[in-house]
């Protein structure tokens, strides 16, 4: 388990990039917080560290799904927020993005027994007037 202590939209993305660095195809990174924590700035700095620093990384809040290509792999960000079933998640690819890419999965709570039992979990808490961001089950 690693902590890391986050202050700015910058601090969040350097965290994301370290990440970004450490995973291959087939990782499932779980993004857990609560509503405007910073789980979708987490995702923009781990995107854009592999692409580049303009890359358009919006919220897929109402798409639930965005894919980014890299010169790695694919990543697939979800935003399973609006999910009503677990089994919605098949209908927007779940597997596939799994089995081809990297995902990243804001409220993963959402898609319960779908969440391969080994994933990452990026965990986004505040306390005082600064982000607590801890990551488990990174590969080595």
């Amino acid at each position: 388990m690693k902590t890391f202590k986050s202050v700015s939209e910058r601090d969040t993305a350097a965290v994301a990039a370290w990440l970004a660095e450490r995973v291959s195809v087939g990782d499932v990174i779980a993004l857990y917080g609560t509503l405007g924590v910073g789980k979708t700035a987490f995702c923009r700095g781990f995107i854009r560290s592999l692409t580049n620093e303009s890359e358009d990384v919006p919220s897929p809040t109402f798409t639930l799904l965005q894919t980014y290509e890299t010169a790695l792999f694919p990543v697939y960000h979800f935003d399973m927020y609006r999910l009503k079933t677990p089994d919605e998640a098949y209908e927007i690819g779940i597997e596939d993005a799994f089995a081809e890419g990297v995902s990243l999965i804001e409220w993963p709570e959402k898609v319960g027994s779908l969440l391969p039992r080994k994933h990452i979990t990026v965990r986004i808490d505040i306390q005082n007037d600064e982000r607590v961001i801890t990551i488990e089950g990174v590969p080595q």
